[in-house]
């Protein structure tokens, strides 16, 4: 995050000056503000994902239940997804607000020590705030790419003849303003594999699972926006991803996330 301000302000004082700076920080302060604020209504009615309660599911009310008391958070609201891709996600811009959504694949597939490791996992995102982390994120990538935009409107400030150098930048900095929004988001997934192993006491059953969902998601499409593909325990594209667009995916790689997980399991901690 600190090296995307120093990104920002740098970029800002070459192409947007004082006046391109507020510009495009104020612009994409609003873009977001209402992604973040309203974040849990969008993608919820976006996946058509219906509210449970513990009439309707209860084992999977059960399970959440009891893993938010060891986490320490209040009840966030059940969604169950129409998919049959095995996936989940949790949302809401604070533990007050949260909400887990599962589809109905993950719950046909896991066993109940794998989903309980998964929805371990989406608790450690709420309880680590991971959904204002990456609006904040979002923010300022968007700050910066749009600066970037701004810049030959507002003359490219102090390097206004160097036409070159304005021009790598205008390239340049919505790239590695991704590369680092990117880079954030696959940190927050391994902190949550691990926060959520904590949580639920089980690494190798999380392990399990992320291989089994993996699998899931290379073989079972859904239908599911790019803008909200960071927010899944695994990228519902993983059949789709090749090439260099692993390079710039949101999720680290699942064989490295289950060998720190093992790595827990055999420290026991």
């Amino acid at each position: 995050m600190a090296v995307m301000i120093v990104l920002f302000a740098l970029i800002g004082r070459q192409l947007g000056g004082e006046s391109g700076m507020i510009l495009a920080f104020g612009v994409a302060v609003a873009m977001n503000f209402a992604g973040y604020w309203f974040s849990d209504k969008i993608v919820l009615s976006m996946y058509r994902a219906r509210e449970v309660g513990p009439e309707e599911a209860p084992e999977l009310y059960a399970i959440i239940d009891r893993l938010r008391r060891r986490a320490g958070l209040p009840m966030p609201r059940v969604y169950v997804i129409p998919s049959d891709q095995p996936n989940a996600f949790a949302t809401g811009r604070n533990p007050a607000h949260a909400a887990v959504a599962v589809t109905t694949g993950i719950v046909r597939m896991l066993s109940p020590e794998e989903l309980e490791g998964v929805l371990a996992h989406e608790l450690a995102h709420v309880k680590n705030r991971d959904i204002l982390t990456s609006s904040v994120a979002a923010t300022l990538a968007a700050a910066i790419t749009l600066l970037a935009r701004f810049g030959l409107f507002f003359g490219g400030g102090r390097d206004r003849d160097n036409v070159l150098g304005s021009l790598l930048m205008l390239i340049l900095a919505p790239l590695a303003a991704m590369l680092i929004q990117m880079a954030i988001s696959r940190a927050r997934e391994f902190a949550a594999d691990h926060d959520g192993a904590l949580i639920c006491g089980k690494p190798r059953a999380l392990a399990a699972a992320l291989n089994r969902l993996e699998e899931g998601a290379e073989r079972i499409p859904m239908d599911a926006n790019p803008s909200t593909a960071h927010m899944f325990i695994v990228n519902p594209f993983a059949g789709a991803m090749s090439g260099l667009r692993k390079l710039f995916s949101t999720h680290p790689p699942t064989e490295e996330r289950i060998r720190r997980l093992l790595e827990m399991e055999r420290r026991g901690s």
